[in-house]
């Protein structure tokens, strides 16, 4: 039976967008061919890390939760260990109660995306409207 992991890696922040989207869809259809099913996907984005890795202030901050067999994770993280664009990385065995708190987190993220949507699509019909002039 798979069980469910969470890998989070850090990218070097000098790559283009490109070539940076490139990077992380090469790491999830490497999970996807080693039959890992994607759970959810989390892009943080740009950030300022803790402390200097390999002379650098930032990286770019990717979540991947999945489920796998425990042989999938080493080839996994050999292969990010290996890549010189991947500045850190960490993976580690979802629990029970942790797998209950990550459905939670995407339940909150789907609504407060569907409110946001909601909100922009208020502010749209306002300004399509024509204004009322006396």
């Amino acid at each position: 039976m798979p069980n469910q992991y969470e890998t989070v890696f850090i990218v070097t922040p000098i790559l283009t967008d490109d070539k940076l989207k490139e990077t992380i869809k090469k790491y999830v259809d490497i999970l996807k061919n080693d039959k890992a099913e994607i759970v959810d996907e989390i892009d943080w984005g740009l950030r300022k890390t803790a402390y200097p890795i390999q002379k650098k202030n930032n990286g770019y901050y990717y979540i991947i939760e999945y489920k796998a067999e425990p042989e999938v994770i080493a080839n996994f993280e050999t292969l990010l260990n290996r890549d010189e664009d991947i500045l850190r990385f960490l993976t580690f065995k979802l629990d029970k109660y942790a797998i209950k708190y990550y459905v939670k987190r995407r339940q909150e993220r789907k609504t407060e995306k569907k409110d946001t949507e909601e909100k922009k699509d208020v502010e749209e019909k306002k300004e399509a409207e024509p204004v009322k002039s006396e």
